[in-house]
């Protein structure tokens, strides 16, 4: 008798029998592919045509900063629907959507971060409730811009910074300001600003692509007896 045996199993030789353990085989190799695939995706809303959208991870901050000045001025308050990104301007609300569960919260950006690479907001405890993300910390979400008290045209990945000395009605004070830091520093300039009912001459002091370059620079310009102001650009 022409037989083998396999796995414990008796396999006959005849043709129908080598048809089910064909079958048997792709049926077991189907159930590991399928355990191995991540989970689905949620369904959401496409992005309106013409409306600027962010997509990538979301962290959150709470406690340990909570009763502490945001970057905007205003305090921290973990209980408000606020969160801080990098460069959108402050004050932007935004529409924030967990990809993993579809669940959304409209949130107010007033302050910055985060800082961890490759996240791109960080929500109040509120907030992250909300998108039901508390215990895993993070979540891969999508930023849909809603309104911003500035026009912007896109969503930058970094801020560029400078140092304001000085902001005046008259350009003739700018003008002395600016010859009297020239003598110490270089890169300084005056940048007009038209306001609805007067310009303004701000006398500003270099340009950086990151926070702690102009933090150090300002170190210095402050030592020199000046008084300085980090502004956003």
């Amino acid at each position: 008798m022409s037989s083998a045996i396999k796995s414990g199993l008796y396999w006959s030789s005849t043709p129908a029998a080598a048809y089910i353990k064909s079958a048997l085989c792709l049926f077991v190799l189907a159930f590991a592919v399928g355990c191995s695939l991540p989970p689905s995706r949620v369904r959401v809303p496409e992005v309106p045509t013409g409306q600027l959208s962010q997509t990538g991870i979301a962290s959150w901050y709470g406690p340990g900063f909570h009763g502490k000045a945001t970057a905007s001025g205003d305090v921290y308050d973990q209980n408000d629907l606020t969160a801080a990104h990098q460069t959108l301007p402050l004050g932007t609300r935004v529409m924030v959507t967990n990809l993993e569960n579809g669940r959304s919260a409209e949130v107010m950006i007033n302050d910055r971060g985060p800082f961890a690479k490759g996240r791109i907001i960080d929500l109040s405890h509120s907030a992250a409730q909300s998108l039901d993300m508390v215990g895993p910390g993070t979540a891969l979400v999508r930023i849909d811009v809603i309104n911003s008290p500035v026009k912007i045209q896109t969503i930058r990945p970094a801020l560029d910074y400078t140092l304001q000395l000085g902001s005046f009605a008259r350009l003739e004070n700018a003008q002395q300001l600016r010859d009297r830091l020239a003598q110490s520093f270089g890169d300084v300039v005056i940048a007009p600003l038209q306001s609805k009912d007067a310009t303004y001459y701000r006398v500003q002091l270099g340009k950086f692509s990151n926070r702690s370059d102009a933090e150090q620079r300002a170190q210095q310009v402050s030592q020199a007896g000046y008084s300085v102001i980090i502004m956003e650009q």
